[in-house]
């Protein structure tokens, strides 16, 4: 599904050029769930990013589902991601002008969905993440956590073939965290390839393999036990 080779991404201060990913190849097959770990400014995030292609790279070549990234126009990238990729962030990126709802709703909208079968999506993935009491609130109005959840019931509303993870569970109690990752596994076991950064041993475990990523390069890869 996912082909990187030889995958380098670097940033210019002056005269000096920092390496953020180096030389980095993966591959990694549909229906397979990966923990990506390392510490901070190892490029764990970056390469998140170069996966859903939101981070453009210097160097290599990636290929997605046999298409090229690097060859693709921006507009072909961009249809590839809404048509494939769900995507939770640690900082949440929810539109705080949308309600809750709103913001679930939004990547339909993308879609050729209709408006009938969008209500239904919406109002089964509110329940199935307990926040129908919450849908007419805006993000503000929420709690870290409350927020996180509502960032991941839109990374999965689309039904992606792909779920990138930066840290889903940062922000929640033990006991959400726990459901998201038994949720995330659910979803793996229905055939969604996930890929997940982050620093907790125990979610890195929800995982089938884990990669530990060092200064840009990938240090160890590991079956997980």
């Amino acid at each position: 599904m996912i082909q990187l080779q030889n995958i380098f991404k670097w940033v210019n201060t002056g005269a000096n050029r920092t390496f953020l990913l180096k030389d980095l190849s993966l591959e990694i097959k549909e229906g397979e769930f990966v923990s990506i770990m390392g510490p901070s400014g190892s490029g764990k995030s970056t390469l998140l990013n170069v996966i859903g292609m939101l981070d453009e790279f210097n160097e290599g070549e990636y290929s997605f589902l046999d298409q090229p990234i690097h060859t693709l126009k921006e507009k072909q990238r961009s249809k590839l991601y809404k048509d494939y990729i769900g995507f939770v962030f640690q900082a949440y990126h929810l539109i705080d002008e949308l309600t809750v709802y709103e913001n679930i709703e939004t990547p339909l909208l993308y879609k050729d969905i209709k408006s009938s079968e969008r209500k239904a999506m919406v109002a089964d993935t509110l329940d199935k993440f307990n926040i129908v009491g919450k849908k007419d609130l805006f993000p503000t109005q929420l709690s870290g956590g409350q927020q996180q959840l509502v960032g991941i019931a839109r990374a999965l509303i689309g039904k992606p073939k792909l779920l990138l993870a930066d840290e889903p569970t940062g922000n929640l109690n033990s006991k959400q965290g726990e459901e998201i990752m038994e949720l995330f596994k659910q979803l793996n076991d229905e055939g969604v390839t996930i890929i997940q950064v982050t620093h907790s041993e125990k979610n890195a475990g929800y995982g089938k393999r884990i990669i530990n990523l060092l200064d840009g390069r990938i240090e160890t890869h590991s079956a997980s036990s």
